[in-house]
């Protein structure tokens, strides 16, 4: 119990070390973004005004909601106390909307594209990765090569040939958007109809991907098992099969598991490739938005819940890996 708590404790430590260097990047890297994203919303709030003093009244009234006239020292402090206060103040390039209500109506999108697909693709590959380990054959033959070519394609490489395919092609799916632009989101048949057309491309090309990267690596972990050692004792005292399997594919889990976890910690940031290719309405196409109008507390607020679920999942499935794996609680024995 001792030495569970020393590594409980030392994993909490690295966890609180590391949450707090990512917050002071989080907050100084989009702030190091070259334009003053102030003067760009004064010039759209001052079109057809010839007075530069009015201009510049403008100007110091925006530098002042925003707070960007005080030392960086200073915004930072302001920075920690709104954030723990879920305050991340307004958006630049979406003014006069706050943050928080920018990710509040794309957030949901993302999650429901991403969470899904994320959870369905690693199912399938690990059990397509089990299969071809334990079966072999033809059909670990043609797995293989098609499990290698789907990991290695970039996630905006398995869009494009979705969507030139099944879209441009064959126009049994619609290219972009998340619903049809002449809708207003309502609960009708017809609408619900289109946003569920509209999701298959983004959902089957982040599946795809997941799919090919699964299946290689739970193929490997099973392979390693199947030939260890205990698995040869096991059969020489005739042991029956399908028991010794059972414990095969529960060892070869443990860092799939971990995949899932760091996957669904990271699937904010996931998002980008897919929302971007298929003008997805939800955080990626968020992201970009920001990053192109410098909208430095859009992009410090997306990144920060970003790092956070990272960091929370890594952390969470090293403490479920100190109670359920073995080999972790012998090293806290000694």
């Amino acid at each position: 119990m001792k030495g569970y708590r020393n590594y409980f404790l030392t994993k909490l430590l690295w966890f609180l070390v590391t949450l707090v260097v990512a917050f002071i990047l989080n907050f100084t890297l989009p702030r190091l973004m070259p334009g003053d994203p102030v003067a760009a919303i004064v010039a759209r709030m001052a079109q057809g005004m010839s007075n530069t003093t009015g201009v510049q009244a403008i100007y110091e009234q925006y530098t002042e909601l925003f707070g960007t006239n005080r030392p960086i020292v200073e915004q930072f402090f302001i920075y920690m106390r709104n954030v723990f206060r879920g305050d991340f103040g307004f958006s630049f390039s979406q003014y006069p909307r706050t943050v928080a209500d920018v990710l509040r109506t794309s957030i949901g999108w993302t999650i429901a594209l991403q969470f899904p697909a994320i959870v369905v693709g690693w199912s399938i590959g690990n059990w397509l990765g089990a299969l071809a380990a334990y079966r072999k054959g033809t059909f670990d033959k043609i797995l293989m090569p098609a499990s290698i070519f789907a990991s290695s394609l970039p996630a905006f490489g398995m869009a494009i040939i979705l969507l030139v395919i099944f879209a441009v092609s064959l126009k049994w799916l619609p290219t972009s958007g998340g619903y049809g632009y002449d809708l207003i989101p309502n609960f009708s048949w017809r609408f619900m109809w289109s946003v569920i057309t509209h999701y298959q491309l983004p959902f089957w090309s982040i599946v795809l991907i997941t799919i090919g990267g699964q299946a290689i690596g739970m193929r490997a972990m099973a392979i390693y098992e199947l030939n260890s050692d205990y698995v040869k004792y096991s059969r020489f005292m005739g042991i029956k099969d399908g028991k010794i399997v059972r414990y095969v594919f529960r060892n070869a889990m443990l860092p799939q598991i971990t995949g899932l976890a760091l996957a669904i910690g990271t699937m904010l940031f996931g998002a980008v490739v897919a929302e971007v290719i298929f003008s997805y309405p939800g955080l990626g196409s968020t992201i970009l938005t920001a990053v192109l109008g410098q909208d430095y507390p859009l992009v410090s607020a997306t990144t920060l819940i970003i790092t956070i679920m990272a960091l929370l999942a890594n952390f969470i499935i090293e403490i479920i890996y100190g109670i359920l794996d073995p080999r972790i609680k012998a090293a806290q024995a000694d």
